[in-house]
């Protein structure tokens, strides 16, 4: 016997587990700003709160060969752009229609190239993932996208990371129609963007069913005109991300910016 005592049974668990909590805080705390109120009162520009006057109207998840033509149909028709964030995987299937978008004036985003919850990712995964959409993006729509939407609007550290060293800006949205919740029509799409203030929001549709259930996109679809009608009487003029104000701008230095309004990772930058 030495006469010390031996260690509490577990002991060595303690401090693993506070370093897996650590971890945890730094890989995932960003993801608090996927909370509605969090983003809206503390990053206004994450949350796309732009100029008066205007709405960035945003969609996520294409390009689908199937519904973004309709909505590309829609937007023409009314003379109004948009910011489409596209999925890597989803140009790569649809090319053609990628550089339709980006041929019709409208702007291009990242929304990655899988389509995958980045907290559960590591920053090597994170940045080879965005890494290869800004890349076939970039390569089938002849743009470089500035613009960067995390799937389901949670982010983490690796991915503010990644997007600063791809010189992306990071923006989630104020309003999203929530078409893919069942029973949706064009009407509750409407509602639910419009429950809180449109002046200057920016707001989220799919225009795409590879990540929604079967036909979701379509209650998206006859919210759009609806949605802009509603704009027209509100004297609120809709536009890309790029028209919203200088947070969002693709020439961010000229504008004395940084990769914009971002919640910062414990212990460092974003």
């Amino acid at each position: 016997m030495t006469g010390k005592s031996d260690p509490a049974p577990g002991g060595w668990l303690r401090p693993l587990l506070a370093l897996a909590a650590g971890y945890a805080v730094v890989q995932a705390g960003p993801g608090l700003t996927g909370l509605g109120p969090v983003r809206r009162t503390l990053f206004p520009a994450l949350a796309g709160q732009g100029r008066p006057g205007h709405v960035a109207l945003t969609f996520d998840d294409g390009p689908d060969q199937v519904a973004t033509p309709l909505f590309l149909g829609q937007l023409g028709s009314r003379g109004v752009r948009a910011t489409f964030f596209l999925l890597g995987s989803q140009v790569a299937m649809a090319p053609r229609l990628a550089a339709e978008i980006a041929g019709a004036g409208h702007e291009i985003g990242v929304h990655g190239f899988d389509h995958r919850y980045l907290p559960l990712r590591g920053p090597a995964a994170t940045y080879d993932d965005l890494a290869r959409a800004v890349d076939v993006i970039a390569a089938r729509t002849g743009v470089v996208p500035w613009l960067f939407r995390p799937p389901y609007g949670v982010l983490s550290t690796p991915a503010l990371v990644a997007a600063r060293r791809l010189g992306l800006t990071t923006v989630l949205w104020g309003s999203w129609g929530r078409e893919w919740k069942p029973g949706s029509t064009p009407e509750s799409v409407l509602g639910t963007l419009t429950a809180g203030p449109l002046d200057g929001a920016t707001v989220l549709l799919h225009d795409s069913g590879a990540m929604s259930p079967p036909g979701a996109w379509r209650a998206a679809l006859g919210a759009l005109p609806l949605l802009l009608d509603e704009c027209d009487r509100r004297g609120l003029r809709p536009g890309p991300l790029g028209e919203h104000g200088p947070a969002w701008s693709g020439d961010r230095r000229a504008a004395g910016l940084d990769s914009g309004q971002t919640p910062t990772a414990p212990g460092g930058s974003p």
